[in-house]
């Protein structure tokens, strides 16, 4: 992961603690496989993968493990993700490398690329509506 592209990435997983780096790091690097044209950037204090400006999936170290958040993941139909959130993201929440199923991530990276919630339109819906 050397990509300019990346570094906001790299920056990210090097803060972390080092425990917790190489999951951090492993499921970045399926993401870079299933994503190798989004650009990524962080996004409300972590890195967020982003396909013609929409996020897509983005990757935080939270106390329960590292999560693995799709903005449109409840879309997929997929039982390996759990609902989280107001509108339709989903995560996945790992605490080691083996819990990384490779198979199912890229699934769900295809799906999250084919898949989206009008984000944009819901939120103009309900600015609208609160006046």
């Amino acid at each position: 992961m050397t990509t300019p592209e990346l570094r906001a990435h790299e920056t990210y997983a090097a803060g972390l603690p080092e425990t917790a780096q190489p999951l951090y790091l492993a499921l970045g690097e399926q993401l870079v496989a299933g994503l190798p044209q989004a650009e990524v950037r962080v996004w409300h204090g972590a890195p967020v993968w982003f396909d013609q400006g929409e996020p897509l999936v983005g990757l935080t170290l939270t106390r329960r493990g590292v999560q693995l958040l799709f903005w449109s993941g409840q879309l997929f139909d997929e039982p390996g993700l759990r609902a989280t959130g107001n509108f339709k993201a989903s995560e996945r929440l790992y605490q080691a490398i083996a819990d990384i199923e490779p198979a199912d991530l890229q699934r769900w990276l295809a799906k999250a690329l084919s898949i989206r919630w009008d984000y944009a339109g819901e939120l103009k819906k309900r600015r609208e509506r609160a006046g």
